[in-house]
């Protein structure tokens, strides 16, 4: 079944804001991949240990996810990419027709059209009309 989470962006401070969050919701990491996972993101060197993607439950089911912005990859940590809400859909039919929702009058500069991604996912993001950044998200179980 689909879900809605929160996605935080940070400037290679991921680790440290999860780890001081698991304290303040009494939680712990779910999930933790770093760039060096994934060699088939070119990142500098002394990049390769920050944190492609985190995941922690926070409160009634709610799950945050985040990672670190990489300025190797051109990425720039500012308010408006900071935080994100995360779709993860039961289909890729239904996860195209949001996308195409949310990204119709949005913001072409700052979308990623869906797509099959090298960690199993069928992924895109968009910036809608009222500057809202969305992701959305399959993965087949």
């Amino acid at each position: 079944m689909g879900h809605v989470s929160t996605y935080l962006n940070f400037a290679g401070t991921t680790e440290e804001a999860f780890a001081y969050y698991g304290t303040v919701f009494g939680t712990s990491v779910a999930t933790l991949s770093r760039f060096s996972d994934m060699p088939d993101i070119p990142v500098a060197t002394d990049e390769t240990s920050l944190i492609l993607n985190m995941s922690m439950p926070i409160h009634a089911g709610h799950v945050i996810m985040g990672s670190d912005m990489v300025p190797s990859l051109g990425h720039t940590l500012k308010i408006g990419n900071n935080t994100t809400v995360v779709l993860d859909t039961d289909s890729r039919e239904q996860a195209d027709a949001y996308f195409a929702a949310l990204s119709d009058g949005g913001d072409a500069q700052q979308r990623q059209s869906m797509g099959d991604m090298p960690w199993g996912a069928y992924w895109g993001v968009c910036l809608d009309r009222f500057g809202i950044r969305w992701m959305i998200t399959h993965t087949s179980h």
